[in-house]
């Protein structure tokens, strides 16, 4: 674990800054977890949340530099508690004893090494749920196939199709290309959907957020995407885009409903079968979780 940070590659910027020795890369993060909250949540996909809630644990930091990240304070602004990789377990185990349907690990590719030892430790210690890696994408394969056979679903973005875009709102411009190896090594590790109870225990959800003024790269992706995967995966086409008080231009404005509308019109031309969509009102501050380190 030690050498991975100690010459950080973990993520498709791969800086190589030594993180055990205090040099941050762009997630800005050491080598020893944050974590902002771990608490029930009941806001994602249905087949993740259910009934019940996800068992969500929020890291802080992240590899992207997004100008539009809803979770700014625990991206960007660094809030959050640093914790052992033993007490990252115990959370884990705690989750579950709240009654969680899985353990959801939100932005997690920077701290995949601990993350990784976490729920080692945590298996040992009678932990029975499905692991869910949600993710941004900007991993590299090889991160990803560090964790084969631990993680059970991948809930992965795929943000950008044009690398313009990702170069102007995530300063990331090799994203697209990246973002898809990282989901070709997702689906090599989980090429079959499977679901128990109404809650998915294996497979891959990609997520879309469409962003105002930009249908024809959302549609890009979708259709990239489908050739690729076809409905072996699911897609989520997600309305809830919340612009920030200094969001540029076009995207300082939610989406309307007539640009939403126009991305599922082409969802179906396409014959999509497996998607999850929003409805009204996704496009909401009160969305965004209190990163008041509950659970932590």
């Amino acid at each position: 674990m030690e050498n991975e940070y100690s010459s950080c590659k973990l993520c498709a910027r791969e800086c190589s800054v030594n993180r055990t020795k205090g040099e941050l890369g762009v997630c800005k993060s050491t080598d020893v977890p944050k974590v902002a909250r771990a608490a029930l949540h009941f806001w994602e996909e249905p087949i993740i949340s259910g009934d019940c809630g996800s068992g969500t644990i929020f890291f802080s930091g992240c590899s992207l530099s997004c100008v539009y990240c809803q979770n700014a304070k625990i991206s960007h602004g660094g809030e959050g508690r640093e914790i052992s990789v033993q007490r990252l377990s115990e959370i884990m185990l705690e989750l579950m004893q709240k009654g969680a349907h899985n353990i959801n690990l939100v932005t997690p590719t920077h701290y995949a090494p601990s993350i990784k030892k976490a729920v080692i430790l945590a298996k040992e210690a009678g932990l029975s749920l499905p692991i869910v890696y949600n993710t941004s994408s900007f991993d590299t394969p090889k991160t990803l196939r560090s964790l084969e056979g631990l993680v059970d679903v991948y809930l992965a973005d795929y943000k950008y199709s044009r690398k313009e875009s990702a170069k102007k709102y995530s300063r990331a411009g090799s994203y697209p290309e990246a973002a898809l190896s990282a989901i070709d090594e997702m689906y090599r590790q989980k090429p079959e959907i499977k679901l128990s109870g109404g809650i998915m225990t294996s497979g891959v959800i990609i997520r879309i957020l469409l962003l105002p003024r930009h249908v024809a790269e959302a549609k890009l992706s979708l259709s990239r995407l489908y050739k690729r995967y076809g409905d072996k995966v699911y897609y989520s086409l997600m309305s809830q885009y919340t612009p920030p008080k200094d969001a540029p231009a076009p995207i300082n404005r939610p989406v309307t409903r007539e640009e939403y509308r126009e991305l599922l019109d082409y969802a179906e031309r396409l014959g999509i079968k497996n998607a999850f969509i929003q409805e009204g009102g996704a496009a909401s501050e009160s969305f965004i979780p209190n990163f008041n380190n509950e659970g932590v």
